[in-house]
């Protein structure tokens, strides 16, 4: 019998059992495997991080083609300006409050400071098939571009070093909370079943209020309404807005932050809604000026890509229709008949376009979503569930509010400390050259 044992691999495998068992007993303990990367998934993101990112200078072209040629560098200079400025702040600490560690449902905690845990392995609660930075420079470009999206209610007349205290402020006391109740693990808006799948709350309704509230705050431009020229050069105008469609696919569709499907249905809504917005839009122009205008086109596609955001992922092509008719009418109404009514001076319609047409997007998500589409959604009022409706109006509301009184005191402190409007001599010259002594073009004689 001893021979047998000697001879036989009873004792290899019998070694071969209890090392299984030992290892099933570590991993029980341990959790379950790391997350394997996929390299598919991975590839979208970087590539969709990379189309969010264009859309800064997509936004810089769009605003700066529409403010006065004494005035189009100070435009470019702030989108860039805001794209170093917030990269930093979220790296620091901005990526951390947004998304890390919970206090209780109202924001991150400073666990991730400087990246530090934030590796190449996947997070589950986030992005399970991606490396963990590739999620966070994903949604540093969000960061990037919402505060950018309010000095289209401010241009041509704040001061430049205001602009970037405020920028840095705005980001860390008002973005990185609201992404946190939206987006982040343990925030209170995600954990009451707020749908907002790439930004409509925390981006568009989030800078939109903001750019009202900066508007106020720094008052209307010098000689407006009558004596402000029209926009200096469209076709800048046309290619920023071009572009931004272009990098909104990123926007959108890589928020399914896989490759599969949903990044599909997200890519194809995206371009209906910007595409009826701007034939709605095209058409009131043509019901109340008796003509379309470039203009009225670009920033009714514009607007129709703010209100299919938060529903992009949710909805299906007939919904994206109607989410695009809807903000058309509700943006031309607010741009051409609120603000002449109440007379506050939103140079660029950041809060006419952004402001309200993320309302309408947020809140249209809440009536056309469906399970259908994203089974880990829920479905609206039109599908069998009112109560979503109600939720989206909680977080329209919360966001709007919040975003408002902060942006407002922000404002204030910083006008009492170091003021935030440039002179009247400055404004009457120009911001490119008593901001930048730079100048965007060459007068020959």
């Amino acid at each position: 019998m001893k021979a047998f044992f000697k001879r036989s691999p009873f004792w290899f495998f019998a070694a071969f059992l209890l090392f299984t068992l030992a290892a099933t007993v570590v991993a029980a303990e341990e959790g379950a495997p790391a997350p394997k990367v996929d390299t598919g998934d991975t590839a979208w993101l970087l590539t969709s991080s990379a189309l969010v990112l264009l859309m800064t200078p997509a936004l810089a072209f769009f605003y700066g083609g529409l403010v006065r040629r004494k005035n189009v560098l100070s435009v470019l200079m702030q989108c860039f300006m805001i794209t170093c400025l917030i990269t930093i702040q979220w790296v620091l600490f901005g990526y951390s409050l947004a998304f890390g560690p919970d206090i209780k449902g109202i924001i991150g905690s400073l666990d991730w400071f400087g990246l530090k845990g934030v590796g190449l392995e996947p997070n589950p609660a986030y992005a399970a098939t991606v490396p963990h930075q590739a999620f966070m420079i994903f949604q540093a470009m969000f960061a990037i571009i919402t505060p950018a999206l309010i000095l289209g209610a401010f241009a041509e007349r704040m001061k430049f070093s205001t602009f970037c205290v405020f920028s840095l402020l705005w980001a860390t006391l008002v973005y990185d909370p609201v992404a946190h109740w939206v987006w982040g693990v343990g925030g209170f808006l995600r954990a009451d079943g707020a749908l907002d799948f790439a930004g409509g709350t925390v981006v568009h309704i989030n800078a939109g209020v903001a750019a009202l509230a900066s508007a106020l705050v720094l008052g209307k431009r010098k000689g407006y309404p009558d004596k402000i020229s029209p926009p200096h050069n469209l076709p800048f105008a046309v290619l920023g807005a071009g572009l931004l469609w272009f990098g909104w696919f990123g926007f959108n569709s890589g928020s399914a932050l896989s490759s599969g499907g949903l990044a599909t249905s997200a890519f194809v809504v995206t371009h209906i809604g910007a595409a009826s917005a701007g034939l709605t839009w095209a058409l009131l122009d043509w019901i109340f000026n008796r003509r379309s205008t470039v203009l009225g086109m670009i920033t009714g596609a514009v607007a129709g890509l703010v209100a299919i955001t938060p529903a992009s992922g949710f909805v299906n092509p007939v919904g994206a229709i109607w989410i695009g008719i809807g903000v058309s009418v509700f943006c031309y109404m607010a741009v051409a008949i609120l603000k002449v009514k109440f007379g506050y001076d939103d140079s660029l319609d950041a809060f006419g376009v952004h402001g309200i047409g993320g309302m309408w997007g947020a809140l249209a998500t809440g009536l056309w979503a469906t399970k259908a589409v994203n089974s880990a959604g829920a479905n609206g009022l039109f599908y069998g569930n009112p109560a979503q409706f109600f939720i989206q109006i909680k977080a329209v509301i919360v966001t709007a509010v919040y975003s408002f009184i902060m942006t407002f005191v922000i404002l204030k402190v910083l006008n009492a400390i170091m003021g935030v409007r440039a002179s009247e001599q400055d404004e009457r010259i120009g911001l490119d050259l008593t901001q930048h002594r730079e100048a965007g073009y060459t007068v020959l004689e």
